[in-house]
Formats: C-alpha cells, sequence, structure tokens
C-alpha cells in the first residue's frame, strides 16, 4: 500500500507543482503585465523559433544516430527511422509521466527490430551518462563566466574578486572533494552510497566511452547534440527586441538554469518559464519580455515534442508493417 502510494505521489507531485506554479505566477501578474506578455507573443519573430524548432529535430535526429554506436557492438543494427521515432515517443512521454520515456523507448526498439530490453535499456543509460557528463560541463562554464558576480557576494575586494573565486572553486574545491570522496567510499549510509555509487557510474560511463570502437563519432554527436541544444536557445533571443542583445553568459546562465528546471516538474511544466525568467533578469532584461521569452521558448520545445512524439507513435506501426510486406 506504501509502494503504491509513493509511486502515485511520485507520478502526481510534478504536475502538481508545475500547475500550481503556473497559478501561482499568473496571479502575480497585474493586468497591465499580462497584456505586455501578450502583446511580446503577438509581436516576436516566430521565424527565429522555427529555426530553434529545427536545431531541436537536428539533435534528436543525432542522438538516434548516436545510438547506433552504442547498439552495433552488441550485434545489433536497427533501422534508423525505428530509432528516430523511438527517440520521440520516449521524450513525449517523458512529458506526462517523468522516466517512463526511456523504458518506452527500450519496448519500442525490442518490438520493432528485436532487441532484448535489457540490452537496450543498457545502452540508454550509458547515453545518460554522457549527457550527464556534457550537462555538467556546461554548467561548468556558466559557473567560470558568472565568478565575478559570485565573488562580489564571497569577497569584499570586487577587483580580486574573480580570481579568488576561480581558485576557490576550480582548485581548492575539488582537491577537498577528491579527498571527500576518497574518504566516504567505505561508508555504509545509504544516501552516501548512492552518491558514490552515482559518481561511480559517471566514472565508468566515460571509461566506457573512451574505450569503445567508434568513440570519436559518439563524441562528436553527443557534442553536437547539445550544440544544438544551446542553439535552440539562442536563436529564440532573437525573436524579440528586449533579449536580442544578451551577452554569451547569459544565454549559458539561462540555458543550463532551464535545463535543471526540467528536472523538477514533467517538461519543465510551470518552472522553465519561471526559472528562464529570473536568469535573464540578472541581465537586465525587464520581468515581462523575460517571462514572455521563458513562456514562448517552452511552448516551442513541448508543441514540437507533442507534434512529432505523437506522429511517431502513430506511424512506427504503420512504418514497420510496411517494411514486412
Amino acid at each position: 500500500m506504501r509502494k503504491k502510494i509513493k509511486k502515485t505521489a511520485f507520478l502526481i507531485l510534478p504536475i502538481v507543482l508545475g500547475v500550481f506554479l503556473i497559478w501561482y505566477s499568473i496571479s502575480q501578474l497585474s493586468p497591465s503585465d499580462i497584456q505586455s506578455i501578450k502583446t511580446s507573443f503577438k509581436t516576436a519573430n516566430y521565424w527565429w523559433v522555427l529555426l530553434s524548432i529545427v536545431f531541436g529535430i537536428l539533435s534528436h535526429l543525432s542522438r538516434a544516430y548516436r545510438w547506433q554506436f552504442l547498439l552495433e557492438p552488441l550485434g545489433y543494427k536497427p533501422r534508423f527511422f525505428n530509432s528516430v521515432m523511438a527517440v520521440l515517443i520516449a521524450y513525449l512521454l517523458n512529458l506526462f509521466i517523468p522516466r517512463s520515456g526511456e523504458f518506452a523507448r527500450a519496448a519500442s526498439i525490442k518490438k520493432y527490430e528485436k532487441i532484448p530490453f535489457e540490452k537496450a535499456m543498457g545502452t540508454i543509460v550509458a547515453e545518460r551518462v554522457a549527457d550527464v557528463i556534457m550537462l555538467l560541463f556546461i554548467m561548468g562554464i556558466a559557473f567560470f563566466l558568472q565568478t565575478d558576480l559570485i565573488g562580489g557576494y564571497l569577497f569584499n575586494n570586487k577587483e580580486e574578486s574573480s580570481i579568488y573565486t576561480k581558485i576557490f572553486f576550480f582548485v581548492v574545491m575539488p582537491i577537498v572533494g577528491f579527498f571527500i570522496y576518497k574518504s566516504l567510499k567505505k561508508s555504509r549510509n545509504t544516501f552516501i552510497v548512492k552518491v558514490i555509487s552515482f559518481i561511480n557510474g559517471l566514472m565508468d560511463g566515460a571509461k566506457s566511452i573512451v574505450t569503445m570502437k567508434k568513440k570519436w563519432k559518439f563524441i562528436f554527436h553527443t557534442i553536437f547534440i547539445w550544440v544544438m541544444y544551446v542553439l535552440m536557445f539562442y536563436v529564440v533571443t532573437f525573436a524579440l527586441p528586449e533579449t536580442t542583445n544578451l551577452p554569451f553568459e547569459a544565454i549559458i546562465v539561462g540555458f543550463v538554469v532551464g535545463g535543471l528546471s526540467m528536472a523538477l516538474t514533467n517538461g519543465g511544466l510551470g518552472t522553465y518559464p519561471v526559472f528562464v525568467a529570473s536568469a535573464l533578469i540578472l541581465y537586465h532584461v525587464q520581468d515581462n519580455p523575460a517571462k514572455a521569452f521563458g513562456w514562448i521558448m517552452w511552448t516551442a520545445q513541448t508543441l514540437m515534442v507533442i507534434v512529432f512524439g505523437s506522429l511517431s507513435f502513430i506511424f512506427i506501426p504503420i512504418y514497420n508493417k510496411y517494411q514486412k510486406i
């Protein structure tokens, strides 16, 4: 009974949180604020939004192609269109049930390519390791670019705050973290064991990528996927005049903050626009245009996933039916 309650809470709470945040953010707006955001939506240049969707599609195609490099050593070479549609179905289902997409992706490729579910899931987990490493790398870049801002809070001497902050976070903390990791490896605490297991999984995943047969192609597509993600965010800044001249660090910070918000609710429901807007406001973008940007970006991404994911869900059985004829 308790397990059922936990599972139900796991499924419902992110959606409830997202709906609450939407309601709360709208309730805080005055009529003039709502009108200002509506005006931004009406006057936005949606050709840039369309280009963002193109970059998103390219990232999905690259992800499906990259999957081949993990499946081939296992003796499987699925048809490219099946891989693409399985990836798109995964994104669609993740909008409704967290992490269900990975299982649906493995199940789809098992059904239409006869690849064992366990082996397909293993490759998907390996992919996630590569993506986590890339996300951590981009977060590091965002943090590095913002050492002046962070250092201003930590140190009084603003001229020296940047170098002090860089030394502290990129030299001192990694060394301290390494020794903490070594000392905690023998711990039996459940939470610590999970954290150490996660870190070990990242390291093992990184080692497997380095030693794989087509590692350079895999690494290229991994970088390509994340460059497309950043470009998806970047080009939409040209859709509104208030966000057109954002500096590079604002783009990276906004992208990272938006990406992290996706983990809180299904597909960033309610969280993505709020988090992204709060990041852009730090770079002197007015409140209402920042919120409009967040909503335009989230709406474009979500519609892309819903449309192409739904089409994949419909056409994957049709495609495979005619392949057998």
